[in-house]
């Protein structure tokens, strides 16, 4: 696919765009990259300058300036999300792979390379993987994956809590739903900490994230030796026994799928959250004012921050339209869900509250979508319920400007989150002692305290009732 851009950025008179502007980041035939330090330094002002030069699908290039289109319209993504007699899941037939144009230690192969998982099928063999997903899912209630995560949240905060300082992506938010998983899926919890940088890394499409991607695969399938051998209650001994009969390999890539998914999604989303607790004022006065609970504030974060920016998503099956461009059988389309949750079509007041409506896309849709999105929920609901409850005082150790974000090709976070709060003893210690009164809402960066706090027992806001 190449489809030539209008003459744009080319009149030796024009204005020439400031350094880092998106208008920098053009490849071949003048498309722009979706890809390197421009690109993912303003993501968002890359989507809706493609969204004002294209409408709602723009032609793009992927690593190695392979040609893509990047569905920017919210229309135009839940039409190809539910619409697989049009858009299949199998990558084989994407062009660039048929004309060998990918090289084998591309970046894009841990996420574009076909599988023999539910994410790269589709109608009957789907169904059959899916299903056996969704059932070793189910087996975990939401109130024993809470379980799982307050125990480790504490040993977490434990770390730091004497201190009265810590970055809480670093020390927080990166490790704790990989400590959960680890959990669900059956695995011993010194896997977690390795397991962490790999996963993370293979998501970036970094120069190393084959060898990221192989070593999280190696570690899984011995997990699956294991299991077989000795079956717990888990998801990795429920793939292995599910009716399904899957084959040894279509568990560890299943098991990989759910891990790697469940990781970067969730700490994106704890991370954007907590953000947004520090630093938007308006944002923490509908949370202390219950116009909105924790719940809400998740949801709203899933409008204003998903945790995928992109995901690679449909090959078209033959030649069709969408959104005024002309598809080839063969192109790729990456789903745009940040872009099409800001999309004006939908949204023209991005300022509006989205409370109970959960119809962005950041877990997809049609048959597609994402089966473990009420354990990501519950793993950011309690982990940060938690966390705010453990540490008093906690504030913004730096200012809000001065908070670096971290994106890369398929996703968009903050950094680093550097905060203070009142030195505490470790939870384990704390046990022993009188409970203490519900904390107050953590204090915003240079917001100067009120003249008289909150009561000690006063319901915390983020633990306003539920409607």
């Amino acid at each position: 696919m190449t489809t030539p851009r209008p003459d744009v950025h080319r009149d030796a008179h024009a204005t020439v765009p400031p350094p880092g502007c998106p208008a920098h980041n053009l490849g071949p035939d003048g498309l722009h990259r979706l890809y390197g330090p421009v690109a993912e330094g303003n993501p968002r002002g890359l989507y809706e300058m493609l969204r004002r030069e294209y409408g709602p699908v723009a032609p793009v290039l992927l690593h190695g300036d392979l040609p893509a289109w990047l569905v920017l319209g919210h229309r135009e993504n839940l039409e190809v999300m539910r619409t697989p007699s049009l858009f299949t899941r199998d990558s084989r037939v994407w062009t660039m792979f048929q004309q060998g144009r990918v090289a084998q230690d591309s970046p894009l192969m841990p996420m574009l390379a076909w599988k023999p998982v539910c994410v790269f099928t589709d109608g009957d063999e789907h169904a059959r993987l899916r299903i056996a997903v969704t059932d070793g899912l189910s087996q975990f209630n939401r109130h024993g994956v809470r379980r799982y995560v307050t125990r480790h949240t504490r040993q977490l905060v434990d770390a730091f809590a004497a201190t009265g300082e810590a970055d809480l992506i670093r020390d927080y938010a990166e490790k704790l739903p990989m400590l959960v998983m680890t959990q669900l899926l059956g695995m011993p919890e010194e896997n977690g900490p390795r397991l962490v940088e790999a996963s993370l890394d293979l998501m970036k499409g970094t120069e190393t994230a084959l060898a990221s991607n192989d070593f999280v695969v190696e570690t899984l399938r011995n997990l699956v030796r294991r299991k077989a051998e000795r079956p717990g209650r888990d998801l990795a001994s429920r793939l292995i026994g599910h009716e399904s009969a899957l084959t040894e390999d279509e568990v560890v890539e299943h098991l990989r799928l759910v891990l790697v998914a469940a990781n970067e999604t969730t700490v994106n989303l704890i991370a954007n959250t907590l953000r947004l607790v520090l630093t938007d004022r308006r944002f923490r006065a509908s949370l202390s004012g219950g116009q909105m609970t924790l719940p809400d504030a998740l949801e709203q974060v899933l409008w204003d921050a998903p945790p995928l920016s992109t995901i690679p998503g449909r090959w078209a099956i033959g030649d069709t339209v969408l959104g005024g461009r002309q598809i080839r059988a063969g192109d790729l389309l990456m789903l745009g869900l940040a872009a099409g949750n800001t999309d004006p079509e939908i949204r023209p007041d991005l300022s509006a509250p989205v409370h109970g409506n959960r119809s962005h896309l950041s877990f997809s849709s049609g048959p597609h979508e994402c089966p473990g999105q009420d354990i990501g929920r519950a793993i950011a609901d309690t982990g940060i319920d938690t966390l705010l409850t453990m540490l008093p005082g906690l504030e913004l150790a730096v200012s809000h400007g001065d908070l670096d974000t971290s994106a890369a090709w398929l996703s968009e976070r903050v950094g680093s989150l550097p905060v203070r709060f009142e030195p505490v003893c470790p939870a384990a210690e704390a046990e022993q002692q009188s409970p203490a009164g519900a904390q107050p809402l953590p204090a915003a960066h240079s917001r100067p305290a009120p003249a008289s706090a909150p009561a000690s027992g006063r319901r915390p806001w983020w633990k306003a009732r539920r409607r």
